[in-house]
């Protein structure tokens, strides 16, 4: 079974993560910078089978998008017509980095680690994707 993905895209860095091969668990793979994104994603989405990406769609408590999305929507234009094979899914973000942080916590993470942008968005990714599949099994 092809994997899915999960991009939780920032303006400076952008959190990823993937499902197992029965795409049942979601795991954190990385973060890395924006402006290497696509490289990446070229040898990724061809070496992992990845059909499917689920990219996170950030709200304000009103409702409305925040600033980013713009941003957001200009890169899924540009990875439509890079990867027209591989269907994209969004899904509402909201709390997700302050719920990565509480998961942290709980982990019992070090506060060094918690201050690190990086692994935020990395577990938020994780967030973001299983938040989906957990959507898609509600679904069957």
């Amino acid at each position: 079974m092809p994997r899915i993905l999960s991009i939780d895209y920032g303006s400076k860095r952008v959190g990823l993560a993937e499902t197992d091969d029965l795409q049942m668990i979601a795991s954190p793979l990385g973060t890395i910078p924006r402006n290497q994104l696509f490289p990446f994603l070229d040898k990724h989405i061809k070496s992992h089978e990845v059909y499917e990406v689920v990219i996170g769609k950030p709200t304000r408590m009103s409702g409305e998008p925040s600033a980013i999305e713009e941003d957001i929507l200009a890169f899924i234009n540009t990875f439509e017509s890079r990867y027209p094979n591989v269907l994209i899914h969004r899904i509402n973000e909201a709390f997700t980095s302050k719920i990565a942080l509480n998961a942290m916590i709980q982990a019992g993470s070090k506060k060094k680690d918690r201050r690190k942008k990086e692994n935020i968005d990395k577990i938020a990714a994780t967030i973001i994707l299983q938040d989906f599949l957990e959507q898609k099994r509600n679904q069957l």
